[in-house]
This record gives C-alpha cells, structure tokens and sequence, in this order.
C-alpha cells in the first residue's frame, strides 16, 4: 500500500472551515424532518467498540453543527453487519444523500457499492478504513500503528524478550486495517519473540476472551510472557481470560485509547495503548465531506492507493503520559478516568 504524506499532531489541528453544512441527526431520525437542509451521510461499522459511539459520532456532528448550518448529518450504524451497512448506504442514496462518510464493515464489498454510488453523482469519504475507489480517504498510519503497537510490547518485555512467548489476537479479517495493524506488529516483534499462538479475535471481547482462552490452554498457562490484543475492547476480554487462569502481572497492550482501556493501564492490568485522536479524525473527514459536497479541491495531503488521503499521526500511551495526551486534549476529564478504585493510583501518577 502505498501512502505518502503522514499528517503530524500539529498539523492537523485543522481549522476546520467547513463553509456549507450543519445539524446533526442520527438513525432513528426520517429524512422527511431534515426539510430543506442538504444531507451528508456518517455510516459506522460497530458498536463493541466504545469509540465509535463515545467520540468518533459526536466529533463528526460537532464539526458539522458548528461550521456547516445549512447541513445535517444523517448517522447510522451496522453493528458489524454488512448487509445491514449496504441497506444504510443504499438508503442513504436513495434519500439523496450526495456525500457519504463511511467506516466499512467489508472493505472489499463496500468497494462495489462505491462504484455504483459514483454512477447515481455520490461521493463517499472512506473514513479510518481505506475503500479502492473512494472520492477520499482520511485515517492514522495503520501499519505505524501495528508497528508501535509491537514495539511498545518489547520495550514492557524489557531484557525478557528475547525468547518471549507470545500470544497475538488481531483484529477482524474484514477490515483492512486490521491486516495493516497486523503486519506492523510482525515486524516489530518477528525475530524478536516468539509468536507462541495467534488468532482473530474480530472487535470483540467476548471472542478475544475465548482466543486467549485457547492459548492458554495451547501454550501453557506458565509459558505465556506477553499478549498483543489489537485493541482495547479485546484487551478488556483478553485480560479478563487471564485473570481467571490467574495470570497476572504480564504486558498486554492495546489501541483506541478507550475509557476502560485506560483505566486498566492506571490500574496496572494493562500495559499501553494506542491513541488515534478521534479530534483529528472526525474534523478531517467532515472537510473531506463538505468540500466533495462544494466542489472544492479535498484537501488531501497525499494519497492511498490513489485515493486522496490524509494521515495522521498515532501515539503510544502507557502510565507516565495518560494526562499529556487523553487528559491534555480533553477526551477524558480526570474525574472520569480517576474513579475509586483507582483514585489512589492515579495520586501516585500525578494524574489530578
């Protein structure tokens, strides 16, 4: 894959001048009530990711309501049904809807729906999830992010990881990002450790809980020094899995940033995360949005594929930069993240 510009922190903080739309609806919202206002369309691939609901939506909507009053955003998601995503995108055309924002379920199905939305005058932005022959896409470098991901978890190895075994549960198959995050873990950790077990756990906690499940009973409930999770959601199930073999006191790493993620990194259950700052993200792919819809140029920074692209810059969170990052940027107020159970372990971080 081919990708040239990656977008800094700094440089993304997009004044986002989205000069045409505005209020935001959702999926229970009929398109007859949007009146005369012009549609765009967000499609989100699931909701066991925290993420999706919890920041990606409401950053969307809020880029869109504060620069755009003559829009409104029409959201729905599939919940990790293709057939449900098609039905969504189709009905979106068929209110019409001219500009689509959509994360894919299926990569490689959405690519049809692509080419025949082209065919009725729609464009669609590929958001976080790359779609040949989309109009635009916008996301962070996955395969960086894999490769992070895979460092992090030797640096928590320390002088332990030579020879270390390890137990990897990727993302799902369908999304081409998780391939990506899978190959830049492999070479971070390929030569390095020892890749004891490796499975998808397809976004889901449930799934990734029974995978590590698994391996500890391949590998051996001794034998196991680290665990890639390809993101927190999977961690939360994977860590779980753990403690009941009692297990304990290993590096599990993870991504997204989320809540739970990051109070299990105070906690000391989990070991880092990756956090892909939604704040970049959303306002990126509703200026791709707004300027497809105007007619304007789109703004990339480089292309995928030869699709134009923006991407962003992904960083490592670990327990010394949790208030530097998630905190600083206002994703997570302290008194959300510091709860309880937790209070006293955040003083000792300096976390206030």
């Amino acid at each position: 894959m081919t990708r040239r510009i990656v977008i800094g922190t700094a440089a993304v903080s997009m004044a986002v001048s989205l000069a045409a739309c505005g209020k935001a609806g959702d999926d229970k919202k009929d398109s007859a009530d949007s009146g005369s206002k012009t549609k765009i369309g967000l499609l989100l691939p699931e909701n066991k990711t925290a993420r999706y609901e919890t920041l990606d939506k409401p950053l969307f909507i809020e880029a869109v309501e504060k620069n755009c009053p003559d829009c409104e955003v029409v959201y729905n998601n599939a919940a990790s049904d293709v057939g449900q995503q098609k039905q969504q995108f189709e009905q979106q055309i068929a209110d019409g809807i001219k500009v689509i924002a959509i994360s894919s379920v299926d990569a490689e199905k959405s690519a049809a729906w692509v080419a025949d939305a082209h065919k009725k005058g729609v464009k669609v932005v590929a958001y976080d999830r790359a779609i040949v022959g989309a109009d635009a896409y916008v996301s962070h470098d996955n395969e960086k992010i894999g490769k992070l991901q895979g460092q992090a978890l030797i640096d928590a190895l320390g002088s332990k990881a030579s020879g270390a075994n390890v137990v990897m549960i990727n993302g799902d198959e369908k999304d081409p990002n998780a391939g990506l995050f899978k190959k830049g873990a492999h070479t971070s950790l390929d030569g390095k450790v020892k890749i004891a077990y490796e499975a998808s756990g397809e976004w889901d906690p449930k799934i990734a809980g029974e995978k590590m499940t698994a391996a500890i009973s391949s590998v051996g409930k001794g034998k196991i020094d680290a665990v890639y999770s390809a993101n927190d959601g999977m961690a939360g199930g994977i860590i779980t899995s753990l403690g009941n073999a009692g297990i304990k006191d290993i590096p599990v790493g993870g991504q997204d940033a989320e809540l739970p993620g990051i109070q299990r990194i105070i906690a000391g259950t989990q070991t880092f995360t990756i956090y892909k700052s939604p704040k970049q993200l959303a306002p990126a792919a509703a200026q791709f949005a707004v300027n497809l819809l105007q007619g304007k140029d789109i703004g990339a920074e480089g292309e995928t594929d030869g699709v134009p692209s923006t991407l962003l810059e992904p960083t490592v969170v670990n327990k010394d930069n949790i208030e530097s990052t998630v905190i600083k940027d206002g994703i997570y107020e302290v008194s959300k993240v510091c709860v309880k159970d937790i209070a006293a372990k955040c003083t000792a971080l300096g976390i206030k």
